[in-house]
């Protein structure tokens, strides 16, 4: 299946196409068929991670997709993560040369020669997170990574990583949606050319956690603003997801939707039909409620 899509910047010589799949929580029971069938349904951009634990089934998934659709390596964009280790976890930071190792095991159970960006996970390094960053650096400069970046830093790890005089990451992926649109950081992002790539996108869709222990509660402004997706994605005739990774690609956002149903990974990849007039623009703005439901960009303390 031939779709066009748009992408967004990296660095000189590399852009990120703006649909990505996301395969976070996808089993290695699923993930190969999702991979393969998401390809051939038009991705070219698949995002996976250590955490996930499932680069094997993706890296399967990718070599189905690729040889089913006759398509090359080099027409593939492919996103892996380091995990950084946590020590409130017990799981002691990795140094430099784990993480280039840490690369090398991930691209061995893709099955790949090199990953088209390569991203710090989370900044949970503390005094190893320049050292990691370096590290990427140096995949960078090898060629293992194309591109290299972080997710879930705020402005505090960029403005590290910046006063150390080492080179600027190509992107952070962090939680991005109407209800967390995190204007001070993405500003400092475009300001210094770190492209912004989105995660939970239609967490509007799905659960909110405003209290310790609750998984799924909604303000009845939020349900208000959920009534408001509803009546602007029937203005275009699109769902209520597709109308919010819609509002992710045109406020500049790459987007990593995630199914298993071939059907709405036709509907989420095909974002081109519409745009959002100025006003709804406006109208999604103002829903802005703070840092969101991830763990890491919120926290001044890690």
């Amino acid at each position: 299946m031939s779709v066009t899509q748009s992408t967004f910047r990296l660095n000189v010589g590399t852009t990120i196409p703006a649909v990505g799949f996301g395969t976070y929580l996808i089993s290695n029971d699923d993930a190969q068929a999702a991979v393969s069938t998401a390809i051939a349904n038009g991705y070219q951009h698949i995002d996976t991670a250590a955490a996930y634990q499932n680069e094997a089934t993706v890296g399967a998934g990718i070599r189905e997709g690729l040889e089913a659709t006759g398509l090359s390596r080099d027409a593939l964009f492919v996103t892996a993560k380091l995990w950084p280790g946590n020590p409130a976890w017990g799981d002691a930071p990795k140094s430099g040369v784990q993480t280039i190792a840490e690369c090398d095991a991930s691209m061995e159970r893709m099955g790949l020669d090199y990953v088209d960006l390569y991203l710090i996970h989370a900044p949970y390094g503390g005094e190893k997170r320049l050292e990691q960053w370096a590290a990427l650096v140096e995949l960078h400069k090898a060629g293992k990574a194309r591109a290299i970046g972080v997710s879930n830093f705020n402005k505090a790890h960029l403005e590290e990583i910046k006063a150390a005089d080492l080179p600027t990451p190509d992107a952070n992926q962090i939680e991005l949606h109407p209800w967390s649109q995190k204007p001070d950081l993405t500003a400092y992002m475009a300001e210094n050319n770190i492209a912004p790539i989105a995660y939970s996108s239609l967490v509007p869709l799905s659960t909110w956690r405003i209290e310790e222990g609750q998984d799924s509660a909604k303000t009845a402004g939020m349900k208000g603003d959920v009534e408001n997706f509803k009546g602007m994605a029937e203005k275009y005739g699109v769902s209520e997801a597709k109308f919010l990774l819609r509002w992710g690609v045109q406020n500049g956002y790459a987007v990593l939707p995630k199914s298993l149903n071939p059907d709405r990974m036709r509907q989420n990849i095909n974002l081109s039909s519409f745009s959002i007039n100025d006003t709804y623009m406006a109208l999604i703005e103002t829903m802005d409620r703070g840092n969101g439901v991830a763990w890491a960009t919120g926290d001044p303390s890690i």
